[in-house]
């Protein structure tokens, strides 16, 4: 049982950081700049996703308050670059 835990932790990495290889590229590539936003607002949800499969693969509690400031500081940015892009400044 510990072996097949062992694996899919493992292609649980690989496919994240194949996620985040995509979401870097649209970030990079974007056509517009909604797209551009999307595309580092999935980033931020596939870095919380690594910080947690790290976290069941060493076994700390570490890596889950992580995720958590990773969650939190990926919705306040994304909340001020979508008002920024609707309405051309951040604070009223």
């Amino acid at each position: 049982m510990q072996l097949v835990l062992e694996l899919a932790i493992g292609y649980a990495m690989v496919c994240v950081l194949v996620a985040m290889g995509c979401c870097a590229l649209r970030l990079l590539l974007g056509p517009a700049a909604h797209d551009r936003v999307l595309a580092l607002d999935t980033l931020w949800i596939c870095a919380i996703l690594l910080a947690l499969v790290l976290g069941i693969r060493f076994g700390t509690q570490v890596y889950f308050e992580v995720a958590i400031l990773i969650a939190l500081v990926g919705f306040v940015s994304t909340v001020a670059m979508a008002k920024f892009l609707m309405r051309g400044e951040i604070i009223e």
